[in-house]
This record gives structure tokens, sequence and C-alpha cells, in this order.
């Protein structure tokens, strides 16, 4: 029987989404107010999904200890209390814009190469607010 197991965590960051190859006028025609140049924050809530068969033995689906790991270590160290632009090298002017999307798509990647081969990353879920938030699964 396969069963999944989801943990939340939360972290602050600052962030703005910016193309440097676009003038101000055409970041803020695409972007809104995320293209201010002085940043803008959340505290996002983070969700992530693993699964797999529950293991007959001890009744598990994945190693609890080793996903909260992996989730201090790749998601709660590497974004809490940061500015992503300027402190993630994956969100650096030029590389991955910094929306929920691309947030929970780098989450997915750093959270499976932590896990490695033996649990599988479902889905992960960032909200930057109650009423907004993106989801990736896969």
């Amino acid at each position: 029987m396969r069963a999944t197991l989801t943990r939340r965590v939360t972290f602050s960051a600052a962030h703005r989404y910016r193309r440097p190859e676009w003038d101000d006028a055409r970041n803020a025609a695409v972007f809104g107010a995320c293209a201010r140049p002085n940043w803008h924050g959340h505290t996002y809530v983070c969700d992530v999904t693993v699964g797999g068969e529950v293991d007959p033995l001890t009744g598990f689906c994945a190693d609890l200890g080793a996903l909260d790991a992996a989730l201090r270590t790749r998601v709660v160290d590497a974004l809490d209390h940061r500015n992503l632009v300027l402190d993630v090298p994956a969100f650096a002017e030029g590389r991955l814009i910094p929306t929920s999307e691309n947030l929970a798509r780098w989450i997915a990647d750093e959270v499976q190469a932590a896990l490695g081969s033996a649990t599988r990353v479902l889905r992960v879920r960032v909200a930057e607010e109650p009423g907004l938030w993106a989801e990736v699964e896969g």
C-alpha cells in the first residue's frame, strides 16, 4: 500500500521580480508592484509531500527524520531571512525569477536531492499569503 506524508515549514524572505534585459517600465508593466526596486517580503508557508510504499515493519512510507533534516538544511537554512535574489544563487538576477512557482520547483529539486532515491517528493506547495500559493507535482 502506498501512502503520503506532508511536512509544513515556514520561512521569511524578501524578493522582487525583474528581468535585467527589460527596462524599468516593462518590468513594472509585467510584474506590477513586485518589480519595485526596494524589495518586498513574505512569510512563506511551504508544504512538502513525499510518499511511497508503507514499510510493513515500521509502518512508515518515508523517513520523517530525513525529511525534516532536508527541509531544515535545504529550505529553511537556505531561504529564511534571506533576500532571495541577492543570497540564493539560483534566484540571482538573470536566473530564475523568485516566483512562488519557481520557489516550489527549486524546493522540490533540493529536497529530492537530499532524500535520494529512497523517498519520492510528490508535491510542493509554496504560499506567499493565505489566499495565494503555487504547487508543483512530480
